[in-house]
């Protein structure tokens, strides 16, 4: 008999780390094929592939961002191969058993939380006598009516085999994200996060990690991402696994960790800059909200004091990129308090900032006292908010707006010196900037379509046309060094009326090929040749002292000639300063 694990990734390059644990845990005993697809593959084509295997049994994991399409998977199986026993699994599916098995009647089992245990003993009896009544964690029909069965007790984490080695994962190991687990638990108890139901925090052992990193690594993997709640709860432990990685670091490798940054303590930040490669570490930190009420009423204690702290060390160091999540949506915090939220957590001007929007999850406190507060939020996964006593709809539409604008114009850093200026020096806040900008975005009916790197150049400076703003061309000269900056190559062509006819470009190069010395000792290394320097150089006039903005970051009006300098290897873009 043969047995498929299966589950929709949210994009191609994810990786499912339940399947792989419950196929080594079945294994050898109950050998279980893996079967990966992605939310945005036809429905017909996922059921096709699945049906030509020719499954026994089919288990899917189900999270909420693939449970809809998931169904539709299921019940079209089900209708071409009725004998098929299909079982669910997942955070989506462990909580409201009872209305999943009345909602997907296609569905047999349903695996309720920690699955290894459970799923290697349902497919025994499913194998076997079909005795289902001593498994624990399942849920099931019986003679016509739902039966729960409650949970097993906690595994023993240090006795799962290993699930990073199959041997048909090997080939797609560079091309993919690899998630990795030390720890399973929650120290905290934040009443909008599923792992705030799980109590106590337990550890993998620590030298089987290491071996599996190194086979990891050995195996091409690029991007390992930790999944543990939260990385650093044991300073020991962290400090442990950091060490080891700088260690044994390879090229182009980068960790990722969920950190909670108001428990780092400063020499733990201070290692890390002195100690680790530039590159090899990403933390994700999750703010939220910086509103004490808001905090308090979700049972999430947060320091934002040691919080900034610990951001602004990192960023000093220059080593590690960091991603700073915010929710939108949280009890009692309001349009403008969220305002406020932004502001304080944009000043900290992390690499990334995700401007995400609350979800009700099940199991959840937040969604068993929803009344509390008045929420309304979607019937369907990802039961997002559409509402509450102090957020209305109308609020929650403004706010999408900031995020649209937020990814393409600061996480894409398609216009870091720009943005920075706008942000400091023309809007009355970062929150503002965005939230005025997004709105424009959207009564263009832009946000309904696609975008060239030249479209965005051009609507953000129509945008601040439109408004009027002052210094305008001191705008515009940044956002020329940001064009110049953010191509790896020489473009065919800029997005606005060039400076410099081909006479008076030609006498700027002139002089550049006389005078190299005068731009500098990286640009006389370079020892370009008049032919490289048309083939491989652009030349723009900004109305600022291009030398000191780019030894200080002060801007002084002075007109000067900016000459970019595009590597054909590829490798960037390097600026030099004609002072006139």
């Amino acid at each position: 008999m043969k047995t498929i694990m299966c589950t929709l990734n949210a994009k191609y390059i994810h990786t499912s780390l339940s399947i792989r644990y419950l196929k080594a845990y079945a294994e050898p005993e109950f050998p279980v094929q893996l079967a990966e697809y992605t939310i945005k593959d036809p429905i017909l084509n996922i059921v096709s592939d699945l049906y030509s295997k020719k499954p026994d049994v089919i288990g899917f994991s189900c999270y909420i961002w693939n449970i809809e399409e998931t169904i539709k998977v299921i019940q079209a199986l089900k209708k071409i191969q009725p004998d098929l026993c299909i079982i669910l699994g997942g955070p989506e599916v462990t909580y409201d058993v009872t209305e999943w098995l009345e909602r997907i009647p296609e569905v047999d089992f349903i695996v309720v939380g920690e699955g290894e245990i459970t799923f290697k003993s349902l497919l025994a009896a499913i194998y076997g006598e079909n005795d289902f009544s001593k498994i624990g964690g399942i849920a099931y029909r019986r003679d016509g009516k739902n039966v729960v069965h409650p949970q097993n007790g906690k595994l023993d984490l240090k006795s799962i085999p290993s699930p990073y080695r199959f041997e048909e994962d090997r080939a797609e190991l560079g091309k993919r994200v690899t998630y990795i687990e030390t720890s399973r638990g929650c120290p905290f108890s934040c009443q909008f996060c599923l792992s705030s139901i799980e109590v106590g925090v337990r550890y993998f052992d620590r030298e089987k990690i290491k071996e599996d990193i190194r086979y990891l690594m050995d195996n091409g993997a690029k991007t390992i991402k930790f999944v543990d709640r939260t990385f650093n709860i044991s300073r020991s432990y962290a400090m442990e696994m950091f060490q080891f990685l700088i260690d044994e670091h390879r090229k182009d490798v980068v960790f990722q960790f969920e950190i909670t940054a108001d428990i780092m303590r400063p020499e733990v930040i201070q290692f890390l800059n002195d100690n680790a490669p530039a590159g090899l570490f990403r933390f994700e930190i999750g703010v939220q909200s910086t509103n004490d009420q808001t905090n308090e009423l979700v049972q999430r204690r947060q320091n934002f004091d040691k919080l900034s702290r610990t951001v602004t060390m990192v960023k000093e160091g220059k080593k590690i990129d960091q991603h700073l999540d915010l929710i939108a949506g949280l009890p009692e915090e309001d349009y403008h308090s969220f305002r406020k939220t932004f502001n304080d957590v944009f000043a900290m001007r992390p690499e990334e900032l995700q401007l995400g929007f609350l979800k009700m999850l099940r199991g959840t406190g937040l969604r068993i006292r929803a009344n509390d507060h008045q929420y309304i939020y979607s019937d369907h996964a990802p039961y997002e908010i559409l509402a509450n006593n102090v957020l209305s709809f109308d609020d929650i539409i403004r706010i999408k707006q900031v995020e649209d604008v937020l990814e393409k114009y600061w996480n894409d850093h398609r216009m870091n010196a720009a943005v920075e200026y706008l942000v400091t020096n023309v809007f009355s806040s970062p929150f503002d900037f965005f939230q005025e900008f997004g709105t424009y975005w959207e009564e263009r009916g832009w946000s309904r379509i696609g975008h060239q790197l030249e479209d965005l150049f051009k609507r953000l400076y129509q945008f601040l046309e439109d408004k009027e703003i002052e210094d305008l061309d001191v705008v515009l000269g940044l956002m020329k060094y940001d064009y110049f900056k953010t191509h790896k190559y020489k473009p065919r062509k800029p997005w606005w009326e060039q400076s410099y006819n081909k006479l008076e470009r030609s006498a700027v190069y002139s002089t550049v090929l006389e005078h190299p010395n005068r731009l500098g000792t990286d640009f006389l290394n370079l020892g370009l040749t008049e032919k490289e320097m048309y083939k491989h150089t652009m030349l723009e006039e900004v109305p600022f002292n291009l030398s000191q903005y780019l030894n200080t970051g002060e801007l002084n009006r002075s007109q000067c000639t900016m000459l970019a300098y595009f590597d054909p290897s590829g490798i960037g873009t390097a600026v030099f300063s004609i002072n006139k």
